[in-house]
């Protein structure tokens, strides 16, 4: 069975730093594109940053500069590096992978169960 189990969430300060890390496990051969999506209460969940198996990556707009999303294939782990936090962060944050290749088939769309991260001073 596939699984993505996310971690590293927690509370920081305005200004702080969190290493959010989301592991996939499950007798994988290969991930296509992962992804980190965030749903702060009361808004839709929305795309923070997205990574191709090749370290393509794109961000949202709102999180350039201050994010950074890195994988390791060997791992299929993917990471997400926030730096220069703010209060409009404060979400619960999901991993996400497009399409996982295993020895029982080929998965899509799937998600973690999410990290909470709060900003607050």
């Amino acid at each position: 069975q596939v699984q993505l189990v996310e971690s590293g969430g927690g509370l920081v300060q305005p200004g702080g730093s969190l290493r959010l890390t989301c592991a996939a496990s499950g007798n994988i051969f290969s991930i296509n594109t992962m992804g980190w999506y965030r749903q702060a209460p009361g808004k839709q969940r929305e795309l923070v940053a997205r990574i191709t198996s090749g370290g393509s990556a794109n961000y949202a707009d709102s999180v350039k500069g201050r994010l950074t999303i890195s994988r390791d294939n060997g791992k299929n782990t993917v990471y997400l590096q926030m730096n220069s936090l703010k209060l409009e962060d404060t979400a619960v944050y999901y991993c996400n992978a497009d399409r996982i290749r295993t020895v029982r088939g080929v998965f899509y769309d799937y998600w973690g169960q999410g990290t909470q991260v709060t900003v607050s001073s």
